[in-house]
Parts: structure tokens; sequence; C-alpha cells
């Protein structure tokens, strides 16, 4: 039996949308930079109140427990604020959509 084809154009929207994940990234990387600079701005004294010295490593990770999620929020609100920009953008097309069948299955 000979394979079977159909053709049939259609419209369809082209659009390009950020990838969430890579801006999410860069965000998490920011935090950990935000964060190490604050480490070595910091000092490391005795505080007077409770006779306490922090480590930089203890502070370190502390700050990362603020800033990682942080830059991971305002990453994904980057990504929302660039797919709202590029939909403006859409574009629609005709595309050529063909369909072959096999009859030897």
């Amino acid at each position: 039996m000979a394979p079977q084809d159909s053709h049939q154009t259609v419209e369809v929207t082209v659009r390009r949308v950020p990838r969430y994940g890579v801006l999410m990234g860069i965000g998490v990387v920011l935090g950990v930079v935000v964060a190490g600079i604050l480490t070595m701005m910091g000092s490391y004294d005795e505080s007077q109140a409770l006779d306490v010295v922090y480590p930089p490593g203890q502070v370190f990770g502390f700050l990362l427990l603020w800033t990682v999620p942080i830059g991971l929020a305002l990453g994904g609100v980057a990504g929302l604020v660039l797919e709202r920009v590029a939909r403006r953008h859409d574009r629609v097309v005709k595309v050529d959509r063909e369909t072959v069948v096999d009859g030897e299955d």
C-alpha cells in the first residue's frame, strides 16, 4: 500500500519567550555575589550586647539565606517583564503542515 499524505496550510503565532531558568540562575549567582560583598564589608568585632564574635563563614551563610531567594525572585520577575515586552512582537505566519501516513503497520 502506498503512503498517503495530506497538505494543510494553517496560521500559527510565533513569539520569543525568555528562558526562566537562566534568568533565575543569574539571580541566584548575583545573590551569592552580593552575600560575598556584604560579608567582606562587615566588621567582626565582639558584640557589646552578647559578647559573641561571628566568623565570616557563618555571616556569609546567613546572608545567603536572604540574598539567594531575593535574587531568585528578581530573576523570575525579570523573566515575566521580558515575556510581557516580547508579547508585543508576536507574529502570525502561515505554515504548510504535512502528514504522511504509512499503511504498512
